[in-house]
């Protein structure tokens, strides 16, 4: 089970005020940018820019926005340079964290994300100290509600998904990269549309944390996630769903 996906599902459905909104577009269109430079503006032929129009297009995304964001990638239109990095680090309760940057100041980044790492009780790592613990895997989240196990089953193995997993109120479904999005395509067609689908670093094991472990790493997320440059967080712990909820309501 992975705490992870639950606090994704619930946070999806807390969320979208406009600020909100204008928050998650910078970040959309920072992914278009990114995944266009690296592999070119056709999403026929660039998986990863296939994926970031559809979570564009999943949050109302304009057209205009998308392919201005994605010229910028190819360098039709000018932009400001922007550097992808990762970095690796401890929550509390020795938790695994990987934190998925798209940025203009790599050194800025670095003091900054040292900075929300500690004030939550972790600290920022070596290169490699962390990424071990994780496999890079299509993760589909769909809320339960919308399709019993049997049914989503049927459609995903099918598809090419590896795993589907209860991950309390939400199904979790796990692919290799190149699958996620046929997988995507077939729940969809299916008439069942999923909360979240990326290709993501998924955890080999998980941390058990309670209490104010747990709150701690919650927080850390969160002060991480809100981070305008920060893209993605990924960590191995494992909180159960009241915790999240109640750190998700203060």
């Amino acid at each position: 089970m992975s705490g992870h996906s639950k606090w994704a599902t619930i946070k999806h459905k807390k969320a979208a005020t406009d600020a909100r909104r204008g928050k998650i577009f910078t970040k959309l269109i920072r992914e278009l940018t990114i995944a266009a430079r690296v592999g070119g503006g056709d999403p026929n032929t660039n998986p990863r820019l296939r994926t970031a129009i559809a979570a564009a297009k999943n949050e109302n995304m304009p057209n205009d926005n998308i392919e201005r964001a994605i010229q910028r990638g190819t360098g039709q239109l000018e932009g400001e340079s922007l550097e992808e990095v990762m970095f690796e680090g401890y929550g509390p309760g020795g938790v695994g964290v990987l934190v998925q940057v798209v940025t203009s100041n790599r050194n800025r980044m670095v003091s900054e994300i040292r900075h929300l790492f500690s004030k939550s009780g972790g600290n920022l790592a070596e290169t490699g100290a962390v990424g071990w613990m994780f496999s890079r895997k299509g993760d589909i989240v769909v809320p339960k509600e919308l399709a019993d196990e049997d049914k989503m089953m049927g459609i995903v193995l099918d598809a090419g998904a590896e795993d589907l997993r209860d991950d309390g109120s939400a199904w979790e479904v796990v692919s290799p990269p190149e699958a996620m999005e046929k997988v995507r395509e077939a729940l969809v067609a299916a008439g069942i549309n999923p909360s979240s689908a990326e290709v993501s670093w998924l955890p080999q094991n998980y941390v058990k944390l309670t209490g104010s472990h747990a709150q701690q790493m919650l927080r850390m997320v969160e002060g991480l996630e809100e981070h305008d440059d920060v893209q993605h967080v990924y960590a191995n712990f494992d909180i159960d769903e009241k915790e999240i909820q109640a750190a998700v309501a203060s």
